[in-house]
């Protein structure tokens, strides 16, 4: 049985997926509810990640060892370090690295004690179709989304970029934490605090994982733009079009 984990970063996000779930029955184990249902002719289980490492690693843990789940999607929102990451635009992780992990001098800082590892990669296949999927989902919301609601974004700009996504467990907001984390991990494109810890756990069970972020901030001193209007005019968009179509091109 093929059973894929949808896993949303917001509340609102998750709203849209279940609107696309007809027969979505609620599950709750430890604290959190977990909707199973049916996608395209998948079957999928949809959930809030929870924020933070921890929160997110149990939210994964039971996804597997309860749900059965083989496969793993997190849809969510990331500040921007790299200066080509504008808001707006969306990136694929292809790695993840917990940039708080520091157990030197036992290990080297950034990698997982015990593990000998620092970045973990998301699985090659579920990313590959993530890369189709993406560039036609922003196209159709550009296309069907009011100009008068991109938020003064340049919407039909926004680019797709591919590689290191950083977590940890703190919100960065400010321009010094930017700044300090762009010069310790120059290669990172953006910062968000859940799916390195997921990747993790994924790694552990053997369970493919791929994780897309829609850039919401530059993780600096200045808001860009409103961030509930942005999470629920463009991102939930953004999260929604890509996984419906993805599920639409992966075989059932």
């Amino acid at each position: 049985m093929s059973r894929i984990a949808l896993v949303s970063a917001m509340h609102e996000e998750l709203a849209a997926v279940l609107a696309r779930m007809p027969d979505e029955q609620k599950v709750v184990v430890a604290g959190r509810e977990f909707w199973v249902g049916h996608w395209h002719g998948h079957e999928v289980v949809a959930v809030l990640s929870r924020i933070g490492k921890v929160a997110a690693a149990t939210t994964a843990t039971v996804l597997i060892e309860r749900f059965g789940v083989n496969r793993m999607v997190f849809t969510g929102v990331a500040g921007g370090l790299a200066a080509q990451a504008h808001v707006g635009d969306v990136v694929l992780a292809t790695e993840l690295i917990q940039h708080d992990m520091d157990a030197s001098p036992l290990f080297p800082r950034h990698e997982v004690p015990l593990t000998g590892m620092t970045r973990y990669p998301t699985d090659p296949t579920l990313t590959a179709a993530l890369r189709s999927a993406v560039p036609q989902a922003l196209q159709d919301v550009v296309a069907h989304l009011p100009r008068s609601e991109w938020l003064g974004l340049d919407l039909d700009k926004a680019r797709v970029h591919e590689g290191l996504v950083i977590s940890g467990d703190r919100f960065v907001a400010t321009t010094a934490e930017s700044t300090a984390l762009q010069r310790e991990l120059p290669d990172a494109l953006a910062v968000e605090m859940e799916c390195a810890a997921m990747a993790q756990v994924c790694h552990d069970y053997g369970v493919p994982l791929a994780a897309v972020r829609t850039i919401s901030d530059r993780a600096d001193d200045a808001a860009h733009v409103d961030f509930p209007k942005f999470i629920q005019t463009i991102a939930s968009r953004y999260s929604v079009a890509v996984l419906d179509r993805l599920l639409a091109q992966l075989p059932v």
